[in-house]
Order: structure tokens, then sequence, then C-alpha cells
């Protein structure tokens, strides 16, 4: 799992890293957040190619999703893109897909993020709904709060396989395999300008916090940091043997 690829020096990063990364760790599949990743907002039909170019096999979303209209009609025909899964009924796309024997699941936090569908009670009806669900089950919970995100991990704890937080762009030290074989991170953390504030650049990003006036914020520049985890799981179980941060660094 790739954390959120921010603007074109997380791009950059992501296709100069990953399909070594991928060869190296004999990886079978590979899922990346892709929300931030044309020019710091959203996704692009040009810049979901890139990913999949990479070696990327499920790109999921989050709040910023819809911000590029032309990705709309992509999501209606594209499985390979995911919006989030609690989203109201009548959205475009789609919140999970089967790939290789894997189900990979998009959520979307409520908490200090907006007014969604419960991403709790979402999983529960996917899980007890689905036709057919492969023993390996990926949920990429793209969510602010990290109580939030550590709550689902233990609610889904022996049912997934992974619950792996995004959004925050700060990677956390708390990788584990829960109790009952659910691999959790509270946050993957990003693919982006390593000096940077969170992907975007520095200066304009204090400047809106001193002023506190609105103004479009560009994305950072220079070398790049790659945030993800390698989550190892037993195929006939669907449960998690290991998880652990991969973070490397690309000079410019």
């Amino acid at each position: 799992m790739v954390g959120d690829v921010v603007g074109r020096p997380g791009r950059h990063a992501m296709a100069a890293l990953l399909p070594e990364l991928r060869q190296r760790h004999g990886v079978d599949i590979v899922v990346a957040n892709g929300e931030n990743a044309a020019g710091g907002v959203g996704l692009t039909p040009t810049t979901a190619e890139e990913f999949f170019q990479a070696g990327v096999d499920i790109i999921t979303s989050g709040n910023h999703i819809w911000h590029h209209k032309e990705i709309i009609p992509i999501l209606e025909t594209e499985s390979r893109i995911l919006r989030p899964l609690n989203m109201p009924p009548g959205v475009p796309g789609h919140g999970y897909m089967v790939t290789h024997q894997v189900m990979v699941v998009n959520l979307l936090g409520r908490v200090f993020l907006g007014h969604f569908d419960c991403p709790f009670r979402a999983m529960d009806h996917l899980l007890e709904n689905i036709d057919h669900k492969p023993p390996v089950v990926l949920v990429d919970f793209h969510a602010e709060a990290t109580a939030e995100k550590i709550a689902l991990g233990w609610y889904l704890d022996g049912r997934v396989s992974a619950v792996l937080g995004t959004h925050t762009h700060v990677g956390t030290v708390d990788t584990r395999v829960l109790p009952q074989g659910t691999a959790f991170v509270s946050d993957v953390g990003m693919v982006g300008a390593a000096d940077s504030v969170i992907g975007d650049d520095i200066e304009l990003v204090i400047e809106r916090f001193l002023t506190l006036m609105p103004h479009r914020l560009s994305v950072g520049k220079g070398n790049a940091i790659f945030n993800s985890v390698l989550v190892e799981v037993e195929q006939e179980s669907g449960k998690a043997l290991n998880i652990s941060r991969l973070d490397l660094e690309l000079s410019k």
C-alpha cells in the first residue's frame, strides 16, 4: 500500500521507485491512494494512467476525488479506480473491487471531514452481502482522526486482512497485526516533496496560517519521500502475518 501520492513530485517518485520495490519484495498487488495526484488535489485520467504505468494495480481515493470533473465518468468505466464506498446512493463509481483473489475497499472517515454514510456500517453491509468474498480483504480508510482509524481497525479485526489509514500525509509508527489477524497502521504517509507541509509549498502554507486568507496552494519541490507499507497475508485464511513500513527518499 502506497501512501497519498501528491502532485508531480509524488508521481515521479512512484514511477522511479515502485517497479524495483515491487520486484525486490515479490509483491502480488499494489494499491496506491491517488486523490492528491493531479496538482496536489484530485485525480485525472492522465495522472491515473501514470499510476498504472508505474505498476499500481488499484487506485484508491478520498474526499478530493471529485475535484477534476473529467474523472467522474471514468469512475463508472474503470474498475481499478475506487471512490469511497460510504458515499450516498447514486454517486458515480465503485467503492470496492476484487482482483487477483483480493478485495480492496475504500472507506472515508467522518470526523473532521464531513457528512458521509457510516463507514463502520457500510463495511458491515458489504461483508454480509457480497457474493464470493475472497479471503484477503484490504481496506484503505481515508480519515483524519487517528481515533476513528484505530476504532475501525479493532472493529474489523479478524474480518479483514488489513486496515490501512491514509489522508494525513504523515506516516505513523503503529504498524501491528491485531489479535485476530488484521494488519493495521493509522496512516501510511505520502509520496511527495520531502521539504514541504504535507506535500505543499512551505511558504504558501505558512502564509495561509498567518493571514487566514484563502489562496491556492502549490505542490512542494525538491527531493521526494516515498511512504508505504508491506503487508504479508496468508492467502487461504486471509490472516495477516506481518506488516512493515517501507520508507524511501528520492533525490532530485
